[in-house]
């Protein structure tokens, strides 16, 4: 993981190449010294060059946090809050994560695969080649592994990567509301199980959080996760404050929003093999007088990745150039120390990193190329995309 002053370290080359084959970077350096690799010289008679002369080349994004399956956006929630509504008075009204189940739910297997595939493209498109996508929005046994199945029929088109997480225990349901405990049972003993032995799967995430689940309830999640074989990752102190060292002992691959953290628990995240994945996007969107401070995480010692939390209430961007822009003019982060986080980090909250994140000879050849001569720029513009060309795990694609 870079922590520190090793995420200002992008490594830069120019006037490089990079030489792929069969889906993976064979070897990346200087033009002079790729071109005399003998790789090259066996396969030059089937080799497509791309041209990247005054243009930026850099490893995909790995967008390590998203709500990928959902039916409708939540526009209704959108006008209460400009109105001076908080996210928790539009939950309590009934808006907020609960009015999207009715949607997921009704919604065919077919529809959000559909909807999903099309984000995924778009997504592409502004140089994201690796994605996190949570379910969450059904909130029922049948829901859940729809949304999840929605996920991989939808991930079978993409030349990408997705990476696909059970968030069952996202809020209580409507018709758990007096009965908690028991949902939590049938997320522990029936969700759960059922996402592990039909490999929807690789991660189960919670909200941990005032008005979600507590920390004990997370543990019993994260422990019966752990039981039937899936990493774990969480949301927490996006809003309040949370105890962080009963979470870590299930060493989470991430812990997500962070926006509340208490002093004493950063030196338990700089020493733990967990990423805070920080998502300014939400604090763009909800207004917030302060974004997640990333300083305070990265003068610590911790590891942190950004990623877009792309959602229907809270966060409805694809694009981690949007992100990457929000890091530098809120978070204070430096343009290399963004991308760092928006790449390698973010690969590491996904347990990736062996073969996604950097454009090193035996990864997944990911990469996105930008018409801009300086790097920086990817940071500087924002509400624009200047991404040309994408290439997913060896697939070039033109945006």
């Amino acid at each position: 993981m870079r922590r520190g002053p090793q995420l200002t370290d992008l490594s830069l080359v120019t006037d490089a190449a990079v030489l792929i084959g069969s889906g993976r970077i064979v070897a990346a350096g200087k033009q002079r010294e790729m071109l005399r690799h003998p790789w090259l010289e066996r396969n030059e008679d089937k080799l497509r060059e791309i041209d990247c002369s005054n243009k930026t080349v850099l490893p995909g994004f790995v967008d390590s946090h998203t709500h990928l399956i959902f039916a409708t956006p939540r526009l209704t929630d959108f006008e209460k809050r400009i109105e001076g509504a908080t996210y928790e008075q539009i939950a309590k009204a009934g808006g907020g994560i609960r009015s999207s189940v009715a949607g997921v739910r009704a919604a065919s297997r077919a529809k959000l695969a559909k909807k999903a595939l099309s984000t995924l493209e778009e997504m592409l498109a502004h140089g994201t080649t690796t994605v996190e996508a949570k379910s969450g929005y059904g909130l029922s046994l049948a829901a859940e592994m729809k949304s999840l199945e929605a996920i991989r029929d939808a991930a079978k088109h993409w030349p990408g990567t997705v990476v696909p997480t059970l968030l069952g225990a996202h809020v209580v349901p409507e018709e758990f509301r007096s009965k908690p405990e028991a949902y939590l049972r049938e997320v522990c003993e029936k969700m759960i199980p059922a996402a592990a032995q039909r490999k929807l799967a690789a991660f189960v995430d919670v909200f941990c959080e005032r008005g979600a689940f507590s920390v004990a309830d997370s543990e019993k999640i994260f422990a019966a996760a752990k039981d039937n074989g899936l990493g774990v990752r969480a949301h927490v102190g996006q809003f309040t404050a949370t105890a962080l060292e009963q979470l870590l002992k299930y060493e989470p691959a991430s812990l997500d929003h962070m926006d509340m953290v208490n002093d004493s628990d950063l030196p338990k995240l700089a020493k733990a093999n967990t990423v805070c994945t920080l998502l300014p996007g939400a604090n763009y969107f909800l207004r917030h007088a302060k974004s997640p401070d990333a300083r305070r995480f990265i003068d610590a010692g911790v590891a942190v990745a950004l990623a877009t939390d792309y959602n229907p209430g809270t966060s409805p961007t694809l694009s981690m150039q949007f992100v990457l822009s929000l890091a530098c003019t809120q978070m204070k982060l430096s343009p290399s120390e963004a991308i760092s986080a928006a790449t390698i980090n973010g690969a590491y909250a996904l347990r990736l990193e062996e073969r996604k994140g950097s454009i090193e000879a035996g990864k997944h050849a990911d990469l996105a190329i930008y018409d801009i001569s300086d790097y920086r720029e990817i940071c500087y513009w924002f509400g624009s995309n200047h991404c040309e060309t994408v290439i997913a795990n060896g697939e070039v694609i033109e945006t």
